[in-house]
């Protein structure tokens, strides 16, 4: 999203060289005929309403709790700014708002509980935790070094970067260091030191334009292309080192130009979009919009306005590129979400930044939604296209914005925020054939004008989905069992737990030998077939026996199947789901005692 409200702007109309050039960039899929949003369903025209009032709708998730914002950021307060995205440690959540930030103490989802709540003008406070190190995104004109509100009036006194909270007591977060950069921070990644645990760094989204170059004398920022001026801070990924032992001393280090020789993308229909992530003309991208960093693979997926980059980063001071996609039908590559295993990645569009109703039945359906690539040795194939089916109004901002995985053995699925589109749960295991699995949507703000309001993220985490609610505050949801999604998936993945997470600093889920683990490859063999029906039965009836035995005799069982369900795998429609089913029962076996 904006920090000020502003279009997409057309640039100069291109004449493509040959359709040569133009295939390049648009995939054979892209000419089939068009889906459009279906009225045909129970999110569409919703009842408004303000807070929770508004009328709801929802089939495989369940409202745990919803929470106001906190008093001080209400409309009486006058610091009526909206939520923005949330990052996760232990039992507390931490959710940034365009005047600073709030942090919950979960340890009950049914009753969050507001730990503090700081006030810092930043615009628009995307927040990572690292142990006790909170980092806020600052990008804001009015940002202050000394988070005062009063505005700025000597440009020495801006703040544009990164600011770094200490949260060892949430409950009194200190400021202990303004990173400054030469066009402040949109969105931030953590990029840990491969090899030394006290090094983290921190890859910087900038969307706004160089700031004037008294304001930091120290950073030399200077604008222009790269052959005009060597040294400019545009057309760069600038790069924070943070000495985790001291953290005051963390600074700028260097910069990355991951956007040479990139050719310039063309736009639907011969004509350029411009450079969406920075407002800039249409030679390409001057800058990421977000980068979502995979430590355990060594990747990062740089969102960057006209292009989807994959960057190999064992040495984060130096990103490589390994490959970089552009499209037709994306008008900005605004974040990414990895498969578990590093061989899938969904990359989001978020046509109109999220402050315009992009989700009608008259928006073409290719547009505002996710597109799906694999990954293979470095290199990425586009094949195909999800989006929140259900057509929303023109009172409902909406298109496609940040989410994570949700972590079930066997699948990729992920939960993702689609502003006043509500949460969604799609399925994207094959990327040639997404599915939608659950939603939970409220209607409209305001049922005669748009008013911003929905969710900007949602995320798992440790068994609930939390959504952080522009307008109305603190969403925490359930997943429930329902024909896409069964009581054992659902159980495997409350069995993965994770310390910490950061929307934009993905962790490998691993889960423990389990029961629902097994159990869940099962009943993905159960639905799609990949098993004669009279096979999964036998197998289900053999798990219940092993279950009821214990010792040697669970032991000796859970082997004998393994070894059955390695010559299933043979001649299986699904081999490789009953491979991964056989290593999960194995796993099963060493673990029983």
């Amino acid at each position: 999203m904006r920090d000020r409200v502003r279009t997409h702007r057309a640039a100069a109309t291109l004449a493509l060289a040959a359709a040569a050039q133009l295939a390049a960039f648009a995939p054979a899929y892209a000419q089939q005929r068009d889906t459009i949003a279906t009225m045909n369903d129970p999110r569409v025209n919703l009842r408004a309403g303000t807070g929770n009032t508004a009328e709801v709708a929802a089939r495989g998730l369940r409202l745990v709790s919803y929470t106001a914002k906190p008093a001080l950021l209400d409309s009486a307060s006058g610091l009526a700014f909206i939520n923005s995205d949330i990052a996760f440690r232990n039992n507390t959540v931490y959710q940034g708002n365009f005047s600073g930030f709030s942090i919950w103490d979960v340890a009950n989802p049914a009753r969050p509980v507001e730990l503090s709540t700081v006030v810092c003008a930043t615009d628009q406070a995307d927040p990572s935790i690292y142990g006790n190190l909170l980092f806020i995104s600052a990008e804001s004109p009015r940002s202050r070094t000394d988070c005062g509100m009063q505005g700025v009036q000597d440009g020495k006194d801006r703040m544009r970067g990164v600011r770094i909270y200490d949260v060892s007591n949430p409950r009194a977060p200190r400021l202990i260091k303004n990173v400054q950069t030469c066009r402040g921070s949109h969105t931030h990644t953590i990029v840990p030191h491969p090899t030394d645990r006290d090094v983290i760094y921190i890859y910087v989204g900038g969307s706004s334009n160089v700031r004037d170059a008294a304001e930091v004398p120290e950073l030399a920022c200077s604008t222009g292309t790269v052959a005009e001026n060597p040294n400019t801070a545009e057309y760069r990924v600038d790069i924070i080192r943070v000495p985790l032992r001291n953290p005051q001393q963390a600074a700028v280090s260097g910069y990355a130009r991951i956007f040479q020789d990139l050719p310039r993308p063309p736009g639907r229909g011969g004509v350029a979009l411009s450079d969406t992530a920075t407002g800039r003309g249409a030679s390409g991208p001057s800058g990421c919009h977000d980068l979502t960093s995979y430590p355990a693979y060594h990747l990062v997926a740089g969102s960057c306005g006209s292009y989807g980059i994959l960057l190999d980063v064992r040495n984060p001071e130096k990103p490589v590129v390994t490959d970089a996609k552009s499209d037709l039908n994306f008008s900005l590559w605004h974040t990414a979400v990895f498969s578990n295993d590093a061989k899938r990645v969904v990359f989001t569009d978020e046509w109109g930044g999220g402050t315009a109703p992009r989700c009608r039945r008259t928006d073409p359906f290719r547009l505002g939604g996710n597109t799906l690539l694999s990954i293979n040795n470095g290199k990425m194939t586009q094949h195909g296209y999800f989006k929140m089916p259900a057509a929303q109004t023109d009172q409902e901002n909406c298109v496609s914005h940040n989410g994570g995985l949700v972590p079930v053995p066997g699948r990729d699925i992920m939960v993702q925020g689609w502003y006043q589109g509500g949460v969604d749960v799609f399925d994207f295991t094959d990327p040639r054939n997404p599915v939608e699995i659950a939603f939970f949507d409220r209607g409209p703000v305001n049922g005669e004008t748009l008013v911003m309001g929905g969710s900007w993220g949602a995320y798992y985490w440790n068994g609930y989905i939390y959504s952080s609610e522009l307008s109305r505050g603190l969403d925490i949801l359930e997943l429930v069992p329902g024909e896409q999604l069964s009581r054992n998936e659902i159980e495997a993945a409350k069995l993965a737990r994770m310390d910490e997470y950061n929307p934009q600093m993905q962790p490998r889920v691993t889960w423990p030998a389990a029961f629902p683990v097994v159990r869940s490859y099962l009943d993905q063999l159960v639905r799609n077939r990949g098993l004669p029906a009279a096979r999964t039965s036998a197998i289900a009836s053999a798990l219940t026996r092993a279950e009821s035995a214990r010792g040697t005799a669970r032991r000796t069982q859970l082997n004998v199947l393994a070894a059955q369900l390695d010559r299933d795998a043979r001649g299986a429609a699904d081999a490789a789901r009953v491979t991964a089913m056989a290593g999960a029962v194995r796993d099963l076996a060493r673990a029983t005692r």
